[in-house]
């Protein structure tokens, strides 16, 4: 994989994280219902995380050369609290997916402190995804 192509591609994910914060902040918002307090907490949690992880992708951009996206990726509409949680569920599982690929590609790349990097991040969007689906495993 080219520096190009990786920049490319670590800019795509940056644009996730900037989706995370934003759907995070934005759902934080505007969840109603009987589980409110719980859900506010909860999106309100996992904001610091996606924001280091921006912090970093944006960081490692500019190291290898690159302009950091200031684009986040579309937030997805959600009404309900349930809607909601399958939306983080489907983000979560998108940036899991994407690090593992990009983790490879940064091995490829012979950029291995990235890819070590990347698999830390792994283990923090997994962390999300199982505490997320924990929730709406026992939706009503």
């Amino acid at each position: 994989m080219s520096k190009e192509a990786l920049i490319e591609a670590l800019n795509k994910d940056l644009a996730n994280e900037y989706q995370a914060i934003v759907m995070y902040t934005t759902y934080s918002a505007a969840v109603k219902g009987s589980a409110r307090l719980q859900l506010v907490d909860f999106f309100q949690s996992e904001i610091p995380d996606e924001q280091g992880h921006a912090q970093y992708l944006a960081d490692k951009i500019v190291a290898l050369g690159g302009v950091p996206t200031t684009t986040p990726a579309p937030v997805p509409s959600a009404e309900t609290p349930r809607e909601m949680l399958e939306r983080v569920l489907e983000a979560e599982k998108k940036a899991v997916e994407g690090y593992s690929a990009r983790s490879e590609q940064a091995k490829e790349a012979g950029e291995l402190g990235l890819a070590i990097q990347l698999e830390d991040m792994i283990v923090d969007e997994t962390g999300h995804y199982e505490e997320t689906k924990k929730l709406l495993d026992e939706w009503s």
